[in-house]
Order: C-alpha cells, then structure tokens, then sequence
C-alpha cells in the first residue's frame, strides 16, 4: 500500500564538528544577548536541556573550554568567574551574518562593483562574464566562451562567429566609495514584542563584512540614531541595545551628511537600517515627538533631507525590519524623492528582501 512514513524532524545544524554546530548558535545568541557571554551561555544550557543539543562525548563544559582554547571568548578576571567575547570573535559574527543574509544572493554576468557616471576600461579582470557591448575592447573578449556559444548557435557544418556569440571578461574598476551605515537604536525596534534589533544588527554586520571584504580601499562609517544620532565602531555593533528612544532620523541622516562631507571621494552613499517610522524631531534645546502614525511636520523635514541627499548625489538604501502596510508606504515615498533604493524584510527572511529600485524604474525580488 502507497503512502507517507512521517518521523521526527530534526533540523540540520550547521558545521562539521560538534563545536561548530555549538558555535553558530552561540553567535546567534550573542548578538541577542547584546554581546552578554554569561547570558548566551546560559539560554545554550537551556536549550540543551530541552532539545539536547549536545551527547555524553561533547558537552557544555567541553564547549566552553573550547571557546576559550580557540580564543572566542576570554577571561574579564582571575576567578574566572565574567566571560567576555574577543576579536575573533567579532570577526567570526561579521562573516556568519554576512553568509546568513547575503550567502544566497547570485551573482549575474552584468553585476559590478559601484555604479559610476564615468566610463572606462577600468583596472583589473574579473572572474564575471557577460554579454559584449559597443564600447569593450578586444583583448576582453574570452574566447572559449564565444566559441562555445557560436557553436551551440550556428553548428559545426555552419559554423559563425556573430557579435550575439561574443562574450566578454568583466573589469572592475578600482572606484573608491564612501558609506555611511544608519542603525535604527529606537524603542520601536522591540515594540509589540517583536526583536527587530537583533535582524537589524545581522544587516549591519552582513553590510559591514561585505564592504570589508570586497571594497577594501572604500570607506565605511557607522551611526545610530535615536532622540539623537552619534558615531559607533564597527566592534560596537553586537553590543546594540535599543534604548527608551524615539527614532529621530532626520538626527541621524544630518549626520551622515556631515560625516561623508568629509569624505574626498566622489561617490558616496548611505545605508540606513530602521523600522520606518520617524516620530521625533529636535528643535533647539528640545525634542518635538509624537509616536501616533506618521506625523506631517516629521515627514516632511526627513523628505526634504531625503531630497538635500539626491541634489548632493548621494542615494539613501533603506533596509526596513518591518511589514506595517503604511510604513512601507512611507518608505516608498521617501526612497522616490532621494532616487534612491529600499529593501523589506519580514523577521523571519532576511534574505528574501523586495528590492525598490527607483533608479531603474523596476522591481525585483532578491534571492
């Protein structure tokens, strides 16, 4: 007789080895806990309780002797008794959430680096092909593809080499760019019960690793911003707490300004991690807030910094932690008067963002 045999799912953990299985949730932990070692530790026990997550050959004890062998976690004082995490350990967040958010994203043959008015052949060779276009000169075009590709289209017996056929080895060009991340600290960020901070500093780290990684010579500051806006380290960001703040953006993009104000390069732009919602401005010594809807004296001194960012060139990418029909709303508004980009994600896929793209006039989905 046909049918369906159901048994117990367990879901795959990642990594080989028992510590490495161990470690991912720990990290994911870590950047719950706002980098509170004891506190992560002390949820894996729980967890372990309830789900086993570790056996009679590798256990907690054997995890946390690990974590300080391989130097992820260190010692505050002599007892032994505060853990604190290190570098390395910073490090190895930056690169899982980096994976996490943007490991499944595809490259096309058409991806480059940074948009740039400017043309030019550019510097170096990339590992990316992609169709000819007027303008590439001879010594790109790769020759077993285009080959390839006449043969499939024409035959052996009629063999043609067209300009269709021809396919082209990519430059990248060696253009230095200059980004401000925007982090969203506001009390909305864990409102409703809702952990919006937590998806929020994954995006950050993920953008952070990418900038790091792949534009090394480019420039990266890092802000967050609630009744005000200040400056943070990149190291800072798995310690982000939401405060009993109200989100004042139109504080947090004023300094961005001023921060890429001092950047020499040309392009520049701004990657700003909220909710959506701007309830709060300041005014002299004091702060105008209202936290009912979309107030219209807010909105309309964030758009016209929204539109003070186009005029200098410089696009805004809005990543919005949340799914509230009139902030998406507000967010469309704002990204069509910068021309520049957003991002949605739900908290449950971070990696399936909608992309806005006023630049292109398009939309796609991302995955």
């Amino acid at each position: 007789m046909l049918g369906f045999r159901f048994s117990e799912f367990k879901p795959e953990m990642k990594g080989n080895t028992p510590f490495e299985q161990l470690l991912n949730i720990f990290q994911q932990l870590l950047l719950i806990t706002a980098g509170d070692v004891g506190q992560a530790l002390s949820y894996m026990s729980d967890l372990d309780r309830q789900y086993q997550l570790t056996n009679d050959n590798y256990g907690m004890a054997d995890f946390i002797e690990d974590l300080k062998r391989q130097g992820y976690i260190t010692e505050e004082n002599q007892e032994g008794q505060q853990y604190r995490i290190t570098a390395k350990s910073e490090q190895s967040i930056r690169k899982q959430s980096l994976d996490e958010i943007f490991g499944k994203l595809k490259r096309t043959k058409s991806s480059g680096s940074h948009h740039t008015p400017y043309t030019g052949v550019g510097d170096e060779l990339s590992s990316d092909v992609r169709a000819f276009q007027f303008g590439d000169s001879l010594e790109q075009i790769s020759m077993t593809e285009s080959l390839k590709n006449a043969q499939i289209n024409s035959g052996i017996d009629d063999f043609m080499l067209l300009e269709s056929d021809l396919e082209v080895v990519d430059r990248e060009s060696k253009i230095q760019t200059s980004t401000v991340l925007m982090i969203d600290i506001s009390h909305s960020m864990i409102l409703y019960g809702e952990d919006r901070i937590t998806p929020a500093k994954k995006v950050a780290l993920a953008l952070a690793e990418l900038i790091r990684t792949k534009y090394p010579k480019d420039t990266l500051d890092i802000l967050v911003f609630g009744n005000d806006a200040w400056q943070i380290q990149l190291k800072d960001i798995p310690y982000l707490e939401v405060g009993p703040y109200h989100t004042n953006t139109v504080a947090g993009l004023e300094l961005a300004m001023d921060l890429l104000r001092r950047r020499k390069t040309k392009n520049k732009q701004v990657f700003m991690i909220t909710d959506g919602k701007p309830t709060c401005l300041k005014e002299g010594i004091k702060y105008y807030k209202n936290s009912f809807g979309l107030d219209r004296k807010i909105v309309n001194k964030t758009l016209t910094i929204a539109a003070q960012a186009r005029r200098l060139e410089i696009p805004i990418t809005t990543f919005m932690i949340a799914s509230d029909p009139y902030l998406k709303q507000f967010v469309q508004q704002f990204t069509q008067v910068n021309n520049g980009r957003a991002y949605y994600s739900n908290l449950n896929g971070l990696g399936g963002f909608v992309l806005e793209d006023f630049q292109r006039n398009r939309r796609k989905n991302v995955k």
